[in-house]
């Protein structure tokens, strides 16, 4: 690319229906170097996630119209979505929720409230630059 253009980043959805725990994550991600798409409901994540490219996408389990555990299973059972990275994010801390979440098919499944620097990392960790 020419010089003082960046190299086109890598991007990342984020499916979250609090306002400002959307704007914390977006930012965070921003200044780490990714480019962002959000939503703010399940329905609307859903068709982001099949109409733009993306390379992961972090999904809040409760949200309203769809919850991130049935656009995981949706996505999942869809060839062309099979390896997308997907990360939850969710206020549900039991055992058991963690591990539904990864049995619907996500890569990583973070608890509400947790550091940011954690979840910057864990997508770094799917989405190599």
């Amino acid at each position: 690319p020419p010089a003082g253009t960046a190299t086109k980043g890598k991007r990342v959805l984020i499916a979250e229906d609090s306002l400002t725990g959307l704007h914390l994550i977006e930012n965070s991600l921003r200044q780490a170097g990714y480019e962002t798409v959000t939503a703010k409901d399940g329905e609307e994540a859903e068709q982001k996630i099949r109409s733009e490219k993306l390379d992961a996408v972090i999904l809040d389990v409760v949200m309203p119209k769809k919850n991130g555990f049935q656009i995981c299973r949706e996505l999942r059972r869809d060839p062309n979505y099979q390896y997308l990275p997907i990360i939850f994010i969710s206020s549900k801390s039991e055992v058991s929720d963690r591990l539904w979440g990864l049995k619907q098919g996500a890569n990583e499944y973070l608890i509400k409230p947790f550091h940011i620097r954690d979840l910057v990392a864990t997508v770094k960790k799917y989405v190599a630059d």
